[in-house]
């Protein structure tokens, strides 16, 4: 028979869903060691950032918590890691640069909302849906989303630290479902990325919408992500969702 579908929850990736950063990250990393009297280049910086991320993701997968890591340890490991790789050798220099740019990067200074993010969220909850977080994410993400606003409209915030394994990993997808005691089919995801938020999401029986922004699609998402999946900003997902609501399922 054909039924109505019923959504009760949606949950939320945070970094470039709804937040994003204010300034790139060789710019902050830039500015931080000039205030330490220590001159690099952001776009330096920004590249040995990106590779010093990956190394660290891949040898200390969810900030190494598995591995006797805590997230602020982590974190200034990639930091001493950044510099050193633009060309900073003197780690006790680095040092306090890396302890302030992880208090930096805990602030909600240093973040800000994605336009339309409130306003969806707002309209999200006026519908009745049940909002939750489920974010790659360490410990700090609490008090940044407080700071900016955004924390009230959420029902719990489920960070990978917390849950102990990062999207895609199909367990924290399994723990958002049962803090919101709901199965996943009437559930849904939003996130702006492929393999962590909308495969993640799919493979554990949830929906999934994915933010791509108003660039080219690239080929993966073109060929694999149904159009109606797609949300080229976030005010697209409330006409989303009323066509998703108002397609028949077959049970």
């Amino acid at each position: 028979m054909a039924s109505r579908l019923r959504l009760r929850l949606l949950t939320w990736d945070v970094k470039d869903t709804l937040l994003r950063l204010r300034r790139p990250v060789g710019e902050e990393y830039a500015t931080k060691a000039r205030a330490h009297g220590l001159e690099v280049e952001a776009a330096a910086l920004g590249q040995a950032f990106r590779q010093a991320y990956k190394t660290q993701s891949h040898g200390f997968p969810n900030y190494g918590l598995s591995q006797g890591l805590t997230s602020r340890r982590w974190w200034l490991d990639v930091v001493m890691q950044t510099f050193h790789l633009a060309g900073v050798r003197d780690a006790q220099a680095v040092t306090p640069i890396a302890e302030q740019l992880y208090q930096d990067f805990s602030s909600p200074c240093t973040w800000q909302v994605l336009e339309g993010a409130e306003a969806t969220l707002t309209g999200c909850r006026k519908l009745g849906l049940r909002l939750a977080v489920v974010s790659n994410f360490d410990r700090r993400l609490e008090d940044i989303l407080v700071g900016l606003g955004l924390r009230e409209h959420f029902d719990f915030v489920l960070t990978s630290e917390a849950a102990g394994w990062p999207k895609p990993d199909p367990r924290i997808f399994h723990e958002a479902l049962r803090l919101a005691h709901v199965e996943p089919e009437v559930a849904a995801h939003i996130g702006d990325n492929y393999r962590c938020d909308y495969q993640g999401a799919r493979a554990v029986g949830m929906h999934s919408f994915l933010v791509v922004g108003p660039g080219p699609l690239n080929s993966v998402v073109k060929d694999s992500v149904p159009h109606e999946h797609i949300l080229p900003s976030l005010p697209h997902l409330l006409p989303a969702l009323d066509r998703l609501e108002g397609s028949p399922l077959r049970i």
